[in-house]
């Protein structure tokens, strides 16, 4: 029986806009880069991409500047869909909340990597767009001061399962449904065709406090994550 998928994690926080990091993106990216208002949601957008070249191009025995990522969008053909390395067995994950940035690389197995910042307001609302009844019970059942970290540990899985397909949000977040808390996570439930629970495996990942974090792959055989905190001094470009 093959073992199981292996997954490499990178974690980063986000790297300033100086030239030397802005000369990774290639025109269709700075052009993304320039048309976000903030500079906090720049600066993700940029270390996101510098983050997947510098991991990738490493990997592969290239250049950063050389590994190509292509962000298409197969439904409207714009360039926010989730990036992938043509011509290679590679698929990766971007994701990034609040001061952190993260990548997720496997070989052969689509991925996907969510993380949120717990901290955000979760009103019930929220809690009803993205809770299952059954994870609503579960989450309304808790203490007050509990509620916000279990919460979005389920919306870091969902979005991490939701990614790994490659549909993001078009599934609705609700017609999956996972463990409770305090089981080993794992989709038990669903109402699309496009998540499979005995075909998705889930591993809740730390990257700090005030962040929720999780990795899923479609894989039947289980997942072994490893993570790294990324070193700007360990990439840097030579000037």
């Amino acid at each position: 029986m093959p073992g199981p998928v292996e997954c490499d994690v990178w974690w980063a926080t986000p790297l300033p806009a100086d030239d030397a990091w802005l000369a990774l993106l290639t025109p269709v990216e700075r052009t993304r880069f320039d048309a976000y208002r903030k500079a906090e949601d720049r600066d993700r957008f940029l270390t996101g991409r510098v983050l997947a070249r510098t991991v990738l191009g490493r990997r592969l025995g290239i250049a950063p500047a050389d590994v190509e990522l292509d962000a298409t969008c197969p439904d409207c053909g714009r360039p926010h869909g989730k990036p992938r390395v043509p011509d290679s067995d590679l698929e990766l994950s971007i994701s990034h909340a609040g001061d952190r940035v993260g990548l997720a690389v496997s070989s052969g197995t689509p991925v996907g990597l969510d993380v949120e910042a717990t901290t955000r307001n979760s009103g019930d609302d929220l809690l009803r767009y993205v809770l299952s009844d059954a994870e609503y019970t579960t989450v309304a059942a808790l203490p007050e001061a509990d509620r916000a970290d279990v919460f979005f540990t389920y919306w870091a899985r969902k979005e991490a399962v939701m990614k790994a397909t490659g549909l993001g949000l078009k599934i609705p977040l609700k017609s999956v449904t996972l463990t409770p808390p305090g089981q080993q996570p794992a989709v038990v439930g669903s109402a699309h065709d496009a998540v499979q629970p005995a075909s998705t495996a889930l591993v809740d990942l730390q990257c700090g406090p005030g962040y929720a974090a999780a990795v899923a792959a479609l894989t039947p055989n289980g997942l072994a994550v490893t993570q790294h905190w990324w070193q700007s001094a360990d990439f840097r470009p030579l000037s």
